[in-house]
């Protein structure tokens, strides 16, 4: 199962505290209550114990319960440490304590002073709906006629601007620009704020009045801030600003473990902690209580390549019987086919739970296959940080095509098509058509094409319709075919609407368009591999496929399931066997990380990957997959060059799968297998 950490410490009563049951570094970390410290808790190193212990000794040793700011980077967390905290010590000072998020924080010193900055401090936080329903509203009122400015864009371009600080009139936008200047003013005018305002306001106003900055840092004497390695610049500003001259501040994290780059974390806040705080105490917590040694030293040959990065080591007392295993595949399907096979011998001769097990990839659109291969021999699982492939909303909107295509008479797929990516038929024609079908009980497409609604409506939205209907048609005979290329004739389709240039325009960062788009092109290919595969009714037989894929009802237990996960989402969690699929040169590292010189932060994704693992770590690699629906030749990753063989096993696919099973053991397997697949 997965777990935020591996040693759990009693909750029940306050009595149960003692530090005894800490190791030497994780008391010293405890015990160090004034002044700057920073933890440096590796992975599985009992991190969240060791911060609550050090809160409630802190409460030991006589300091004020509503002196004491604990910050998190999530909800969920906050939640999580004020539970554990509430069973350690009194109701009262539970209750006293301020555990919360930055954007909490933020709120909390705005409500309070934000009438410094000329806004009321009754002051609404608007939505992402609200932000769309505010900047459509602006771009209606400001573009001139021959203008279109997507929402979405402006939105990002606008969120980006004032994050960076760099106004968008840098990036030559005339439009977004007028759009930007308007929608600020307009916020204040509705006295909002949205969530990137939260935090550059409270900076702003603790920088500015030194009565409000006077208040906080009399009011919170004492500052923890966990998962330090992903603070951004103004998260740092704010802990910099409240912390006074006393800098009783404590800051937990892993640079190992600094893996969220690309959305702003800065890891030289980190790094280079003594050029923001004067003398700090440092503490490594190295002995760790999740994984097994040969994992960990596996995992530590790889990070120590990092450069600029704190010195630590993991060691873990746990032994194992089993080597880290690195298996060579033929292809993706194969790479699939032998994961699945594992997870059905293990469940069944080692009575393995399904949410024992963990499947994690580089890239969302890796998680596909699997989804497809676990549903074949219904195996239950669920995506961890993300959306089931066929959730995404890129790939819905492709669905939404091929469903019209199939069926003209599917008004709700229509309505997701129709202007998307937007090409000119507005709300308001669309109003128009949708009731009107309502009035003559038939399907939308069949007002489309309707000549007299046609003239009911402005030439130029009469114009842009026909246009839509033209290329629905031209569509439509060649794509229905039994015989049809139809995956080669969609892609012509998604080239032609120009929808990998409307998701580029409508992603906040390179980074989401990236994922988005190679989501699209997995798409597709799959349309080609499942068209070669030469079903009987084609395209039917793909979308009926596809929406049994989807049924999950059968999978909503929470409570089981083999977890595919990103890498990236799979920070905090562990799991007793993990598989680490598709560690590839141009996957794991990215393709990009050379370009964007961020290989380093890739590294450590991957060393955040192995340490996941508790008991086995498999990981694997293809000599070839399919990329954009053609064959391409694939490598191992260079980290795995790196790595220390010591406890490495080498093996190809048919050493791996040759592996003989005791009769028993046998037995047991294809009971199961039975069972999964419904025979009798």
């Amino acid at each position: 199962m997965c777990h935020r950490d591996s040693v759990i410490i009693s909750l029940k009563t306050k009595n149960k505290f003692n530090l005894s049951q800490l190791n030497p570094a994780q008391r010293e970390a405890v015990e160090h209550i004034y002044g700057p410290v920073l933890i440096l808790a590796g992975a599985g190193t009992g991190k969240t114990r060791t911060v609550i212990s050090r809160l409630v000794n802190m409460l030991r040793q006589g300091v004020s319960s509503d002196s004491i700011l604990a910050v998190t980077f999530t909800n969920k967390a906050a939640n999580e440490m004020r539970e554990r905290i509430r069973g350690m010590v009194s109701k009262e000072s539970a209750k006293e304590m301020t555990v919360c998020t930055f954007h909490s924080l933020c709120v909390r010193i705005l409500r309070k002073d934000i009438e410094k900055l000329g806004y009321k401090n009754n002051f609404t936080i608007y939505s992402s709906s609200d932000q769309v329903g505010l900047i459509r509203k602006l771009i209606s009122r400001k573009s001139a006629k021959d203008e279109s400015l997507d929402h979405n864009l402006a939105i990002s371009l606008i969120s980006r601007s004032k994050n960076k600080g760099v106004p968008v009139s840098d990036n030559n936008d005339s439009l977004v620009s007028e759009i930007e200047r308007f929608y600020n003013k307009e916020l204040k005018h509705l006295n909002a704020v949205d969530f990137d305002d939260l935090l550059i306001l409270a900076v702003q106003v603790l920088k500015e009045n030194e009565d409000v900055v006077s208040f906080w840092r009399e009011r919170f004497k004492y500052i923890t801030v966990d998962e330090f390695q992903d603070t951004n610049k103004k998260q740092m500003e704010l802990v910099q600003l409240l912390s006074g001259s006393d800098q009783n501040v404590c800051v937990v994290g892993d640079d190992d473990q600094s893996i969220y780059g690309w959305r702003g974390a800065e890891i030289s806040n980190i790094l280079e902690f003594e050029r923001f705080f004067k003398s700090p105490k440092v503490i490594t917590l190295e002995q760790n209580y999740r994984s097994n040694q040969a994992i960990l030293h596996t995992a530590n040959s790889s990070i120590i390549n990092n450069t600029g990065r704190r010195e630590k080591s993991l060691w873990s007392e746990k032994s194992s019987a089993d080597n880290v295993r690195i298996i060579a595949m033929p292809g993706e399907d194969e790479e699939a086919q032998f994961v699945v096979d594992e997870i059905l011998e293990m469940t069944a001769t080692e009575k393995r739970s399904y949410d024992d097990i963990s499947v994690l990839f580089r890239m969302n659109s890796q998680s596909r296959l699997f989804e497809s291969k676990l549903r074949e021999y219904k195996i239950p699982y669920r995506v961890i940080g993300g959306q089931s492939f066929f959730d995404r909303r890129e790939i819905k909107d492709l669905l939404g095509y091929l469903l019209v295509i199939k069926n003209p008479d599917d008004d709700i797929n229509l309505l997701r098509v129709i202007n998307n990516p937007p090409r000119g038929i507005g709300n308001a024609t669309i109003d128009i058509a949708v009731e009107k079908s309502r009035d003559l009980g038939c399907s939308l497409y069949n007002i489309l094409i309707d000549g007299d609604f046609l003239l009911t409506i402005p030439p130029k939205s009469r114009s842009k319709v026909e246009s839509f209907v033209s290329l629905m048609e031209s569509y439509r005979s060649p794509m229905i075919s039994k015989y049809s290329s139809f995956g080669i004739l969609f892609d012509q389709l998604v080239e032609e609407i120009g929808f990998t240039d409307f998701l580029q325009r409508n992603c906040k960062t390179d980074n989401e368009y990236q994922n988005r788009r190679n989501n699209v092109f997995e798409f597709i290919s799959s349309l080609k591999d499942y068209e070669q595969r030469g079903k009987k009714n084609g395209m039917q037989d793909f979308l009926d496929d596809v929406a049994l894929q989807q049924d999950r009802d059968e999978d909503d237990d929470s409570s089981l399931g083999v977890n595919l996960i990103t890498l990236h989402a799979a920070k905090g969690l562990e799991f007793s066997d993990v598989y680490m699929v598709g560690v590839e040169e141009g996957m794991l590292p990215h393709k990009r990380s050379l370009e964007e010189g961020t290989r380093d932060e890739e590294r450590r994704l991957f060393y955040v990957g192995m340490t996941r693992a508790m008991n086995r770590l498999t990981i694997t690699y293809c000599a070839s997959r399919k990329k954009y629906g053609e064959l391409i030749r694939g490598e191992q990753s260079s980290f795995l060059e790196e790595l220390d063989p010591t406890h490495i096993d080498v093996l190809s696919n048919e050493e791996a799968i040759g592996a003989p099973i005791d009769e028993g053991d046998a037995h047991a397997y294809f009971s199961r297998m039975k069972e999964m697949l419904g025979d009798d």
